[in-house]
């Protein structure tokens, strides 16, 4: 039944996505770049030519002639929605549904809202933070579920404002004991490191994310927040606004026993890059089977995002 459900929310989804323009223009949203070298558009014409991501397509006669306007649009923001430290303010929201495994027709839902705000610190340097805030609903025994806020956590990272061909940041994360359900309660002060890296070429996007949070103070007991993630991120963009995605986030619990570390999940995304009532969003799609995975934790995940999306006004 549950995978039922997957495929008919997939199906509704690519469906929605088929049903959309293509080459959908935003008055409002053009895009200084993509996030690398002089930041142009213009930058990637040659790179993106034989692509159709570029200044100039060719057409069916043969003839080099301009493209819609939505098209680079479109594409440029997708790139940039790719790029964790870019100069984009967004607001994503991520719908994660765990099921599966020790979980067997149970749900674990966690919605995570993850707001994007980059800062001018120097000419030279910006800031990019990122606010993480999970809703979680957790199944527990006999039916019952608890639901609540779990532990907020606070990145921060500098990044060259004019990055060049690698893209990249640095800087603190923290996690807050904000958690409010039974099962979500950790009590664990922690603080870490975070670091992303990045390169753009023609329609790829390819690089990758690492955090390590150690806990500072804990008052909770078990469990306790000393989390590694590491989130590799292969994009394909088509044009368009249409991309492919493989982002998976592989976290260890080094408190865990032996065996009980690792969740490696495994699959594949799309992604669409449109305007939607005048507002620029990024849509996406993504499956994940976890290949290695602690015991009573779930199988599978089905993940929806959707990022509302502030491009710099022209």
């Amino acid at each position: 039944m549950v995978e039922r459900t997957f495929r008919a929310l997939w199906t509704v989804l690519f469906r929605w996505f088929a049903s959309q323009r293509p080459g959908i223009t935003c008055s409002t949203c053009r895009v200084r770049g993509s996030g690398h070298g002089s930041g142009g558009v213009g930058d990637e014409a040659s790179a993106d030519r034989n692509t159709g991501l570029g200044r100039r397509v060719r057409r069916g006669n043969g003839v080099w002639q301009q493209p819609p306007a939505g098209e680079t649009d479109t594409t440029e923001l997708a790139k940039k929605t790719q790029n964790p430290v870019s100069d984009l303010i967004s607001v994503p929201l991520q719908f994660n549904f765990n099921t599966g495994g020790d979980l067997n027709d149970a749900t674990s839902f966690n919605l995570n809202i993850q707001p994007v705000i980059p800062f001018k610190l120097t000419s030279e340097w910006n800031v990019i933070a990122r606010t993480i805030v999970p809703i979680d609903s957790v199944p527990g025994s006999e039916g019952v579920s608890y639901s609540g806020v779990g532990d907020i956590q606070l990145q921060l990272y500098l990044t060259p404002a004019t990055p060049g061909a690698l893209i990249y940041g640095i800087g603190p994360v923290f996690s807050f004991p904000t958690a409010t359900a039974p099962p979500l309660r950790t009590g664990t002060w922690a603080a870490g490191l975070g670091f992303v890296a990045l390169t753009m070429k023609g329609p790829w996007v390819i690089g990758g994310l690492v955090t390590q949070l150690w806990p500072i103070s804990d008052t909770g007991g078990d469990p306790r927040t000393n989390l590694l993630v590491l989130q590799p991120a292969v994009n394909y963009n088509f044009g368009r606004g249409w991309a492919m995605s493989f982002s998976p986030s592989i976290t260890a619990n080094w408190d865990g026993s032996a065996g009980n570390q690792w969740t490696v999940p495994l699959g594949l995304g799309i992604t669409k890059t449109t305007v939607f009532n005048g507002r620029p969003m990024n849509v996406g799609l993504q499956y994940f089977d976890n290949v290695e995975r602690p015991q009573g934790s779930a199988g599978y995940q089905l993940r929806l995002a959707i990022s509302l999306l502030y491009p710099e006004k022209k």
